[in-house]
C-alpha cells in the first residue's frame, strides 16, 4: 500500500468541522531548531542552528490546522535562509496551510570574524539574530533584529574620578524595517561604530590597552548610544521603522541602564 493509500483510508480528524465559532489568530509549531544556511553580505552562506516559530490563522469552520506541513516546509524551503527571499517562503506556507495569514520567527546565532585592532589577531564574534516575517492580505512586512555586545564606560565617572572611570559590557539591541535589502552585517558595523569600543573575541596585551584607551577616550551613557544612533538612523534611506534598545550591565550596581527610542517614518 502507498504512503497516499494509507493516509487516503485514515480519517483526517484536523480537517473536520467546528461548531464553536471562533476562529484562532495564531496556531501552529514553536521552537523548533533546524540547521540552516545563511546568506551572507560577501555572497557566501554561515551554517548555523536557528529556531523557528511558525503558525497560521484558523478559520472558524476548521477544528484544526495541519501540523506536519509545517515541518516539511521548514525542511524543503527552509534549509537555506536568505533575507530576501524570506517573505515568498511565509507567503506559500500560508498558501500551503489554506490560510490568510502566516508568521514565522527565527532566532540563531550569526559569527562574524574579526580582528584585533593593533595585533590583527583573528577570532569570532557572535551576534544574536531574530528574522521576522508576516503575511497578511497579500503583503509581506519583515523585521530584522540584531543583539551587538559592545563596550561603554560611563563620562559621570571619568569627570568625578582621580584613578579611572567605570566601563561595561553593554547590548545594543536594534530592530528595523526597510523598503530597501538588509544586511545584518551593516546593522552591526552601524552599531559598533557608536560604541565606547567593539567587543572582540580574542585581544593581546596591545590589543588590550588599545580598546581600554579608547573607550576611555570615548565615553557614553546609555542615553548618549540610543541618541547617536538614531541620528544616523535618520539619515538612512528606505526605513520604514526601527526600535533602539541599549542595556548597560553596569559595573558598580545591581542593576542595569536602559534607553529606548522608537519611530516609524
Amino acid at each position: 500500500m502507498s504512503a497516499h493509500s494509507a493516509n487516503s483510508s485514515i480519517e483526517d480528524v484536523q480537517n473536520s468541522g467546528d461548531t464553536r465559532r471562533i476562529g484562532i489568530d495564531r496556531v501552529g509549531i514553536k521552537s523548533i531548531r533546524h540547521p540552516i544556511l545563511f546568506r551572507q553580505r560577501d555572497g557566501g552562506s554561515q551554517a548555523t542552528v536557528a529556531v523557528f516559530d511558525m503558525t497560521v490563522n484558523l478559520s472558524h469552520e476548521q477544528k484544526g490546522t495541519h501540523m506536519s506541513r509545517f515541518v516539511e516546509i521548514l525542511n524543503e524551503e527552509l534549509g537555506e535562509l536568505d533575507i530576501q527571499t524570506f517573505p515568498q517562503v511565509i507567503a506559500d506556507m500560508t498558501a500551503r496551510l489554506e490560510a490568510d495569514c502566516g508568521f514565522i520567527e527565527t532566532r540563531f546565532p550569526f559569527f562574524v570574524r574579526k580582528k584585533a585592532p593593533v595585533t590583527g589577531v583573528p577570532s569570532l564574534l557572535d551576534y544574536g539574530v531574530t528574522l521576522t516575517g508576516e503575511w497578511v492580505k497579500g503583503a509581506a512586512k519583515l523585521w530584522l533584529k540584531v543583539v551587538v555586545p559592545v563596550t561603554s564606560l560611563c563620562p559621570c565617572s571619568k569627570k568625578i574620578s582621580d584613578y579611572g572611570a567605570h566601563n561595561q559590557r553593554s547590548h545594543v539591541t536594534l530592530t528595523v524595517r526597510s523598503e530597501q535589502p538588509l544586511w545584518v552585517e551593516d546593522l552591526i558595523e552601524l552599531i559598533e561604530r557608536q560604541a565606547s569600543s567593539q567587543i572582540y573575541g580574542l585581544l593581546k596585551r596591545a590589543d588590550e590597552k588599545y580598546v581600554t584607551e579608547r573607550a576611555y577616550n570615548n565615553p557614553k551613557f546609555v542615553e548618549d548610544i540610543v541618541r547617536d544612533l538614531a541620528n544616523d538612523l535618520n539619515k538612512q534611506t528606505g526605513l520604514l521603522y526601527y526600535k533602539l534598545e541599549t542595556e548597560n550591565f553596569e559595573s558598580i550596581h545591581n542593576h542595569s541602564a536602559y534607553a529606548v527610542i522608537e519611530k516609524s517614518k
